[in-house]
């Protein structure tokens, strides 16, 4: 049977077998091209089979549109329009800036009212990511811990000595204009309620890092 099998595959034609092992090996190219986009990484976007919205057409900046009558890309703002962060005429609150600084005090009075207001801030718009407690695991942190895609940043923590040691002021940029991963939250939050979620992690900071010193003297007692 083995001298029928040797004998038939020497008939075969020599452009036959070259065609053949030459499929044989173009099979294995889309597996390659699978690897490498699986395993590699690049400044590029990955393939895409299912494109959804991600490649749809578009008009970039300044560019024309025939749709409209002024072929205006970009329209005009609605009449009676108004900012997002409306001006309380001091730059210190709007920006968290003194002398081109951060600054270390929050600048607004900080009392139980503004602190619940910050903490029912806080589970909006932190939590998800953040965590309850603020260490970096909420529910989206351990949904994208789960998938393991490879493009997620894990949520810093509040309670480094990096996060607690910045001046409040930059922790009121970050969540006014986003850092690194971490979108801008300006948009939706306004300017108190920032300055409220601020003092909030401040609060969450020292319930994890507090010494004997921070606790009131009537209840020192009964801790020792």
């Amino acid at each position: 049977m083995l001298k029928e099998l040797q004998r038939m595959f020497r008939e075969i034609p020599r452009w036959l077998k070259i065609a053949v092992i030459a499929s044989v090996v173009l099979s294995w190219v889309p597996l390659a091209m699978v690897a490498k986009a699986r395993f590699g990484t690049s400044a590029r976007p990955r393939l895409h089979v299912v494109f959804n919205m991600d490649n749809q057409p578009r008009f970039k900046a300044q560019q024309t549109n025939p749709l409209f009558s002024d072929r205006r890309e970009a329209r005009p703002a609605v009449e009676g329009t108004v900012p997002f962060a409306l001006n309380s005429g001091n730059p210190v609150i709007e920006t968290g800036k003194l002398d081109g600084g951060w600054i270390e005090a929050i600048p607004i009075e900080v009392d139980l009212p503004l602190l619940r207001r910050g903490e029912d801030r806080f589970h909006i718009y932190c939590e998800p990511c953040h965590g309850a407690a603020g260490y970096g695991d909420g529910p989206v942190a351990k949904r994208a811990d789960e998938l393991q895609e490879g493009s997620w940043t894990q949520p810093s923590s509040f309670h480094t000595d990096l996060v607690r040691e910045r001046p409040s002021g930059h922790l009121f940029n970050t969540i006014s204009h986003g850092i690194r991963n971490m979108p801008a939250y300006g948009p939706q939050v306004p300017v108190r309620d920032r300055w409220a979620i601020v003092s909030y992690i401040r609060a969450l900071q020292l319930s994890r890092n507090a010494g004997l010193d921070d606790v009131p003297p009537e209840f020192v007692a009964k801790l020792k």
